[in-house]
This record gives C-alpha cells, sequence and structure tokens, in this order.
C-alpha cells in the first residue's frame, strides 16, 4: 500500500506542525486506513500488532476534537497492564505537545489512591487507565464520565485474557450513549466480537499485517522430550547465539518464576516479568531490561504487553503459544526496523496438534533442528553488558539525566561514553554503566553531590 503523508487529513494545524517536528511525515497502514474515518467520528474496529502505529491513530483521532477550555474528560482510554497505560498517555502527551494546556492523566492499579483523587479534582482532559482502577473510581464517584466523546479499549483481547470482562461490562453503563467508540485488538477472539456488538454503532472493521518483514526473523524449532531438556535446551541455545538482549517466553506466571530462577542459578543474568510480581519489581525489571542490564527476560504474554524495547535480538518461546496468532505476535518483536532477528521455539510430541496448526498458519514446514552442542554448558553464561544505579532523587526533586551525567563525570572518573540509558520518574532516577564500572560509578555518586544535595545511591 502506498503510505499516505500526515498532511492529507483534517488535522487542528498544530496537531500538524507537532508531527512535523517529531518526524512523523507517512502514515503507517493502520492509521492510513483507520484515520479518516476516527477524524469523521465513526465507530472503529481496527486489528493491528504491536509497532504499527496504533496509538497515534486513535491519538491524534480524540485530541483533534478536545474542547481545551473543557476540564472535564473527555477522552477515556482503557488499557490491561500499567505499563502500556504509561507508555500510551507519554505518546499521547507527545501528540499534544503543540496543544495548550491539555492535561492527561494516568489511573491505574498499585498506585495511591489518594493522589489520584487530588489530581482527579484539578480537571483533566483525558484519562488513560486500566479496568480495576477507572471501574473503583466510577463506583466512588470520583470519577465523572459526563462530557465523554472518545472511548478507546487498546489491546482489547489481552483485557479479556487477564479477566477484566466484568470491570468493563461495568465501566460501559457509566458511558454516555451518545460517544465515539475505537477498539483496538492484536488477535481477534469471539468475546471481542461480542464487546463490538454491544457498545459499537455501525463499526468500520479494519485489518493490517504486521508491520514486520518476517523474512528478517530466522525460526528455529527444536524438539525436546522433558522438563529438564527445555532448560538445558534454553541453556544451549543462550550460550551459542549469545544475544545481548531476548525475552523468553513461558505460557505461565509459575512457569516464568521458574525458568528465571533456573537461569539465575545457572550464573545468567536474567528476571522474570508476570503479574504476580509487586508494581515496583516489575517497574524496576522493565527500566533494567531496557537499559540492558538484564540480558534475559522471562516473561508472560500479558506481562510482556507494554514491552517496548528497539533492539531485541532473540525471542524464544520456552513453551508454544496456545494461538498462533500470539506465536507471531511474540516473534515479531524481533527482527525491526530492517534490523535481523531469531525466534527460537521448543517443540515436544505432546503438541504435535499446536505444531501442525502453526505450521498451518506459518504455511511452512516445521522440522526440528538438533540441538546445539552439550560442551557449550561450560562456556561462561550470559552476563549484560550494563549495571542499573538507582538515585532516591526524580523529578519531584528538580532532577534531570544531564546532572546525573555531570555527577559522574565530575573529576574525569567516567566518561560520557560509559553511561548508559537515564531513566528519571518523580521520586527515583536510574542510570545505566557498563558493568566493569558499576562501583567506582556508585562511589563517585556517593562522594559527589546532585542539584546540592547528597542523594542515597544503591546498586540494584
Amino acid at each position: 500500500m502506498t503510505s499516505l503523508a500526515f498532511t492529507t487529513l483534517n488535522l487542528h494545524p498544530d496537531l500538524l506542525s507537532n508531527l512535523d517536528s517529531l518526524q512523523y511525515h507517512q502514515m503507517t497502514e493502520i492509521q492510513a486506513q483507520s484515520l479518516p474515518h476516527i477524524l469523521a467520528g465513526k465507530d472503529v474496529i481496527a486489528q493491528g500488532k504491536t509497532g504499527s502505529g496504533k496509538t497515534a491513530a486513535f491519538g491524534l483521532g480524540l485530541l483533534n476534537q478536545l474542547e481545551a477550555k473543557n476540564f472535564n474528560v473527555q477522552a477515556l482510554v482503557l488499557c490491561p497492564t500499567r505499563e502500556l497505560a504509561d507508555q500510551v498517555a507519554e505518546e499521547i502527551r507527545r501528540l499534544a505537545r503543540r496543544l495548550q494546556n491539555i492535561k492527561v492523566m494516568t489511573l491505574c492499579g498499585g498506585m495511591p489512591m489518594g493522589v489520584q483523587l487530588s489530581s482527579l479534582q484539578q480537571g483533566a482532559h483525558i484519562i488513560v487507565g486500566t479496568p480495576g482502577r477507572i471501574e473503583e473510581h466510577l463506583r466512588k464517584q470520583t470519577l465523572n464520565l459526563d462530557d465523554l466523546k472518545v472511548f478507546v479499549l487498546d489491546e482489547a483481547d489481552r483485557m479479556l485474557d487477564m479477566g477484566f470482562q466484568p470491570a468493563l461490562d461495568a465501566i460501559i453503563e457509566f458511558l454516555p450513549t451518545s460517544r465515539q467508540n475505537l477498539l483496538f485488538s492484536a488477535t481477534f477472539p469471539t468475546q471481542i466480537e461480542q464487546i463490538a456488538t454491544r457498545i459499537m454503532q455501525n463499526p468500520l472493521r479494519i485489518e493490517v499485517e504486521s508491520q514486520h518483514d518476517h523474512s528478517s526473523i530466522a525460526q528455529h524449532f527444536y524438539q525436546v522430550d522433558t522438563p529438564e531438556q527445555r532448560l538445558t535446551a534454553l541453556r544451549l541455545v543462550l550460550l551459542q547465539t549469545r544475544p545481548q538482549s531476548s525475552v523468553v517466553f513461558c505460557n505461565t506466571k509459575k512457569d516464568a518464576q521458574m525458568v528465571a530462577e533456573a537461569l539465575q542459578q545457572a550464573g545468567f543474568s536474567a528476571e522474570a516479568l508476570h503479574g504476580d510480581l509487586e508494581q515496583r519489581d516489575r517497574d524496576q525489571t522493565l527500566i533494567q531490561f531496557a537499559n540492558k542490564s538484564i540480558a534475559v527476560l522471562v516473561a508472560t504474554d500479558v506481562a510482556a504487553r507494554g514491552l517496548d524495547i528497539d533492539a531485541l535480538d532473540a525471542v524464544i518461546n520456552f513453551h508454544l503459544a496456545h494461538d498462533p496468532e500470539i506465536h507471531v505476535h511474540r516473534i515479531g518483536r524481533t527482527g525491526r526496523a530492517g534490523s535481523k532477528g531469531m525466534a527460537v521455539s521448543f517443540i515436544s510430541d505432546k503438541e504435535s496438534y499446536k505444531v501442525a496448526v502453526l505450521a498451518e498458519y506459518l504455511d511452512q514446514e516445521i522440522i526440528a533442528e538438533p540441538l546445539p552442542p552439550l560442551s557449550l554448558l561450560k562456556q561462561p553464561p550470559l552476563q549484560a553488558e550494563m549495571l542499573t544505579l538507582q538515585i532516591d532523587g526524580g523529578k519531584k526533586d528538580k532532577l534531570r539525566p544531564g546532572d546525573i551525567v555531570g555527577a559522574l563525570t565530575a573529576d574525569g572518573v567516567l566518561s560520557a561514553d560509559q553511561i548508559g540509558k537515564i531513566k528519571v520518574t518523580d521520586i527515583r532516577s536510574y542510570v545505566a554503566v557498563q558493568r566493569p564500572l558499576a562501583k567506582i560509578a556508585l562511589k563517585q555518586l556517593g562522594a559527589g553531590k546532585l542539584k546540592g544535595k547528597n542523594f542515597r545511591a544503591r546498586l540494584l
């Protein structure tokens, strides 16, 4: 499909000039197919994978019709996880940079209710949140949706997988009947069809192929017969290919935890990411993985939604996904933006039916390769190239990334190219430094001052 320019759309001039400054010139396929209808006020169901540009599609649509002077909630975006909600809110703020005084607020579980209540009292144009917390605010009458114009369900399939159907049903009861509904989903199970029928008016259905060219992803399948062999196979593949950043997918939270612990015991830099973790631990794990302080992330499908990592060297399916669409969604996280990616899947005789369904879906023959040699187990385990320092100060202390770089490079102890990604949150900051220099960096932060103050720092 020929790409179209954003300038062909009937968008607010400030939105267009901001898109230009962000270097967003040509629309992705999902944007080109959905935005004209969204801007015309129609209900839209769009099926597209992560990385297809759907956030900008609904973000521009809802920003285009906001009344800035009306500080009541005019748009509600529901996401399955807090990580994804934060990401969506951040992207909408970027798109709204040139618009005057647009307030985007996140309402998610795992965050103090009191802080959310005081923010809500000051008004917000757009709310991005998770179903459980949004339902709670509506029930307690601390959130009013009388002025709502646009209702967005993002990653709708995952919300249902996570058991949010009752919360969704409850939220829908609070919505004004006259509104625009936008539903985005990577897969399209029957329950989504049922929700669409209930809440949408003559919706337009749009389906786009994954933005990834799967010819850039080398797929490998290995036969494993026992749980122990599966774990050995995982170590062998990691030792043979030595990816700097890889995600290992497990079908259950229990398996994700077990596999991460087994890798740690074998000396690998690995962490688990699943729904049973405390929110703070999940946040820290995602930060460390994004800044290359964790080499292997062992995750469930739900937890990995909202994982925004540009350069993922490998995806390993410890177990095959229950659904071939989810398999394609998993492996589409590697081999992005023209780079080469690798996808490895372990299969057993018990999974022959799943393998047959997947082979038909991929339209290719699946042949198991011999496992890498056991002699690889003598090699040193995979370590992350960076380590993360946590500083007990953030935006509320007026800390900025430049202050942290300045403190670390003072007296020439470290150079700027030995420092990796920096993330400053409200009350904490995280900085990645090259592994051999972590202790020196920690000492440097302890000895110096940031903004004229001493902040406590520790190694994660």
